[in-house]
């Protein structure tokens, strides 16, 4: 109500209010957080997706370097395996990930070889219960694949 200049209430205006007082902030607040949770799963999801994508190229090319620097192939295997293991848990990444190494010829470690490492993660989404997971796909696969090539002139 708007008063007039004595204080007393002005009637002439019309202006009465109907019972707004604190409706604004109940639905400011309720669709604050009907936007906020959607934007927030987006985020946690894609920083889970990106943190794999991080830890699977480091863990293939790591693998791929430490596989040629070894000395004999069951060597190189092992050292690869090591590099991977420790690229995937720096990110966080110890279950669900995975490290294939490949050669182009037999011996791995023979001079202009090729080993091919491919590390790959399956990232579960965060919140998706698993009794939507057959009909929703509640994890991602992330995969990277690093090529090296093994020294011609080094002394095995």
């Amino acid at each position: 109500m708007m008063r007039s200049r004595r204080g007393a209430p002005d009637r002439a205006h019309g202006d009465e209010k109907v019972g707004d007082d604190g409706r604004a902030i109940v639905e400011f607040i309720f669709l604050g957080i009907l936007l906020l949770l959607p934007l927030t799963y987006l985020v946690l999801t894609l920083a889970q997706i990106q943190a794999a994508t991080f830890s699977a190229s480091l863990a293939g090319r790591e693998a791929g370097r430490a596989f040629v620097t070894g000395a004999d192939d069951e060597e190189a295997r092992g050292r690869a395996a090591d590099a991977a293991r420790i690229a995937f848990a720096d990110f966080g990444f110890d279950e669900g990930a995975t490290l294939v190494v490949q050669c182009d010829g037999t011996p791995c470690l023979r001079p202009d070889g090729v080993v091919t490492s491919t590390a790959t993660i399956e990232v579960h989404l965060p919140l998706v219960p698993d009794v939507v997971a057959g009909s929703l796909p509640a994890s991602v696969s992330i995969s990277s694949t690093h090529v090296a090539a093994v020294d011609t002139y080094v002394a095995r």
